[in-house]
């Protein structure tokens, strides 16, 4: 590991420690060179996760983007931020663990759905409104059975 200080490229690592429950290791390293102190992370390197859209195209998965649609959907609804990133963090790693690189939109939107069911029911219809776009009050109401009968 490069020094930053003075770019000699061998330290010592003083203390490690996991970090961010777990999912990274915090090292404390000293240059051997100027003994300057300075502190790394490591972390699992992960292959980015590529969704392919309704129209065919394809982007990279953006838990941003979908954090967004969660927040419109649970908008004066009392679910927390943190519940929400949760909720996110256990879709991404479903997907990361299916092994496929490529995931259909509609695959997350379904995983969505489904984790969003059990958090908030009305931010579950709104979220379901959304996705799968509701042509009439029928195709509402329908979704409002399912809801109602599960």
């Amino acid at each position: 590991m490069r020094c930053p200080f003075c770019g000699f490229e061998e330290s010592k690592v003083i203390d490690s420690r996991p970090a961010e429950d777990g999912e990274k290791i915090r090292r404390r390293r000293e240059c051997l060179e100027c003994a300057k102190r300075f502190t790394t992370y490591e972390m699992i390197e992960s292959l980015p996760i590529i969704v392919i859209k309704k129209d065919r195209s394809r982007e990279t998965f953006n838990r941003d983007k979908l954090l967004n649609g969660l927040m419109r959907a649970c908008e004066k609804r009392p679910v927390s931020l943190p519940t929400l990133e949760k909720l996110i963090d256990e879709i991404e790693s479903i997907i990361q663990n299916s092994l496929d690189r490529e995931v259909q939109s509609e695959k997350i939107g379904e995983l969505v759905m489904e984790k969003l069911k059990s958090i908030d029911e009305v931010a579950y219809v709104r979220f379901a409104s959304v996705y799968r776009q509701f042509k009439d009050i029928n195709t509402f109401m329908d979704e409002l059975n399912k809801l109602l009968k599960g």
